[in-house]
């Protein structure tokens, strides 16, 4: 769908459920908020500017690599998108121009392709990947972090974008599960999501050194919808007694109530 207000800004939605919004005259422009907060978490991963080796799973219409083409030149970037006619539909109407061009595509599901990646290969790994307004069983599980973890740095990150709502029971299985991984996690998300007002997104920020929260709570917080990053003890006390899942158990994310996220 083109967006009346921006001449060459387009909406890529399916089933329904908006997944990606791309201006190509801008592509450091950013609509959605989730996006704008992995963005965030992407700058902090390194100096502003120095280009980043970059998986991420999940296309759309290849928002956050066009994104980081341009904020961080010469980035090495491989993209995972399960759906072929999707990845058609991306490159008829919205193709990559510029240095977008080396981005790399990849028609597969998402976790087959990261188990034939190498080792210590990615500096961050961004999970993005939704079947319609849900995120599939086997990108749940503690086999597929353990796989990120393979393939993510020591010093890299490993960002994750959800949706759940009150009481909470598939982000807080997931904080444990990426922690099991990874040991350092943060969430980012609104505060009235995280109250369970709301069915909404949240940001999974994790990695094996300390992170950059201070960083991140400065630029969540500036947002035209603020967010906050919750860490530490109240983390601990917000995923308490969650346990890890496993692919013999997984399910899928929660299917989001009517209206949640469609586009009127």
């Amino acid at each position: 769908m083109p967006d009346v207000d921006r001449p060459r800004a387009w909406l890529l939605t399916v089933d329904g459920a908006p997944q990606s919004y791309v201006d190509l005259d801008e592509p450091a422009y950013l609509e959605f908020e989730y996006v704008r907060r992995l963005a965030h978490a992407l700058d902090a991963a390194a100096p502003a500017g120095l280009p980043l080796d970059v998986v991420h799973l999940g296309g759309g219409a290849l928002t956050l690599p066009r994104y980081l083409a341009a904020t961080r030149r010469g980035s090495r970037q491989q993209v995972v998108e399960a759906d072929r006619r999707l990845a058609a539909l991306v490159a008829e109407h919205v193709p990559l121009d510029g240095a977008a061009r080396e981005i790399a595509l990849h028609t597969q599901d998402a976790r087959a392709w990261l188990e034939g990646a190498p080792d210590d290969s990615a500096d961050v790994l961004v999970a993005d990947v939704f079947g319609g307004a849900r995120v599939p069983a086997h990108l749940t599980t503690a086999e597929f972090l353990a796989e990120a973890g393979r393939v993510v740095r020591p010093d890299g990150l490993y960002l994750a974008n959800l949706a759940d709502a009150a009481p909470f029971d598939f982000l807080r299985s997931q904080i444990a599960t990426v922690r099991g991984a990874f040991g350092e996690v943060c969430v980012i998300a609104e505060p009235g999501v995280l109250r369970g007002r709301r069915f909404g997104n949240t940001v999974i920020v994790a990695g094996r050194r300390e992170l950059p929260l201070d960083f991140l709570a400065r630029r969540v917080a500036a947002d035209a919808f603020p967010a906050r990053v919750m860490h530490g003890s109240a983390l601990e006390r917000f995923a308490a007694g969650a346990r890890p899942v496993y692919d013999s158990g997984a399910v899928p994310s929660p299917e989001p109530p009517g209206g949640a996220f469609s586009v009127g």
